[in-house]
């Protein structure tokens, strides 16, 4: 029996495909079908990137987004080894199998092809630059926690929320670190005099005030050669920076946001009305997609040139001060399961499990 949550019909819209995607955990591909299960193509989360940066609407149907030349194979043809060799010489995530009507009969996916330890595993490029983790902050949404520790040095099993976050960017070569401290900075510190790692770390201190989400950035103007990583120290997000860096360049931004793709169901009517209170409609509980900060960007130094120093700004203000001086800023769209905001309670308590699946 086909699983169904991998099927969808070209009439459903960019926005089911999202959700869709969203709960598939690996081999992340949607097959779009027509009428009696015929293949009409696939579709990923980089084709739905693609579209949204395109600026296109996600109420809209998939016509516009889903790749109309699937790699397939037919079940006279399917061998175990001909899908892998599908799957490793187009990079792709599964293989739908056909009849000779064009029906899908079958699939199959990477983790289903490869054994663990024949799994040809993915080499993640060097991006080549360094990565800054905002870690002063005070903590205020994981009290009582952080009465005792600071922010970064919250557990996640075994290992701090932020050793997890080098670690995430260490898989891209990364071996340079800023990390900016000020509440119980000292402790963070001390915490990787006494570790054995592989990378440099610097430390940036706030010494007077807290200088807010950017405002540290600054003490960077000099020490940074062009293009960097800031991260938050609660956040996780699962994406191919390669890909992120070489989109920032090709924009020649300033600075590009990392934007998680969220929906939001208001579990109440919404009513509609006009001058006077007279009801136009009701709204059954509507749901909104809307993309919003996931805490990670990345910067172009010329941006810091717009940070006051040694006073407090947030990201925000950078961000829109960048705009009014016509610098660009844009967006890389990421699927809301691809981020994990580790800083709020309910979130830390689901993080080891989701963490699980990232690996």
């Amino acid at each position: 029996m086909l699983a169904k949550n991998i099927f969808i019909y070209e009439t459903e819209s960019v926005k089911d495909a999202l959700k869709k995607l969203d709960k598939i955990e690996q081999d992340k591909l949607l097959l779009v079908t027509g009428n009696g299960d015929r293949l009409l193509g696939t579709i990923t989360d980089g084709d739905i990137r693609r579209y949204i940066l395109r600026g296109k609407n996600l109420e809209s149907d998939i016509k516009e987004v889903y790749n109309k030349n699937p790699i397939y194979l037919t079940k006279d043809s399917f061998s175990l080894a001909a899908a892998k060799k599908l799957l490793t010489e187009n990079k792709i995530n599964a293989v739908p199998v056909l009849n000779v009507d064009g029906k899908v009969v079958d699939f199959i996916t990477r983790s289903q092809a490869f054994s663990d330890t024949e799994m040809p595993k993915a080499v993640k490029a060097k991006i080549g630059v360094p990565v800054v983790i905002m870690a002063g902050g005070k903590g205020y949404r994981l009290d009582p926690f952080t009465r005792i520790l600071p922010k970064p040095l919250i557990p996640i099993g075994d290992k701090p929320i932020i050793e997890i976050i080098i670690e995430e960017f260490k898989k891209y070569g990364v071996d340079e670190f800023y990390v900016t401290l000020n509440a119980k900075g000292e402790m963070v510190e001390a915490y990787f005099r006494n570790i054995e790692k592989d990378y440099k770390i610097h430390y940036i201190w706030e010494k007077k005030v807290f200088l807010g989400t950017a405002g540290s950035l600054k003490f960077l103007e000099h020490k940074i050669q062009d293009i960097f990583i800031v991260s938050n120290c609660d956040v996780i997000v699962k994406a191919n920076f390669e890909e992120v860096i070489n989109y920032h360049k090709e924009q020649n931004a300033a600075l590009t946001i990392l934007a998680a793709i969220q929906h939001y169901k208001i579990p109440y009517g919404v009513v509609k009305f006009v001058d006077g209170g007279c009801v136009t409609d009701i709204n059954e509980k509507p749901e909104y997609t809307f993309p919003v900060i996931s805490g990670i960007y990345i910067l172009s130094k010329q941006s810091l040139e717009f940070i006051p120093r040694e006073s407090p700004f947030d990201m925000t203000d950078l961000i829109r001060i960048l705009i009014k001086n016509n610098r660009k800023v844009v967006i890389y769209p990421v699927n809301e399961n691809d981020y994990i905001d580790i800083g709020q309670w309910e979130e830390y308590k689901k993080t080891i499990d989701r963490l699980k699946a990232f690996s």
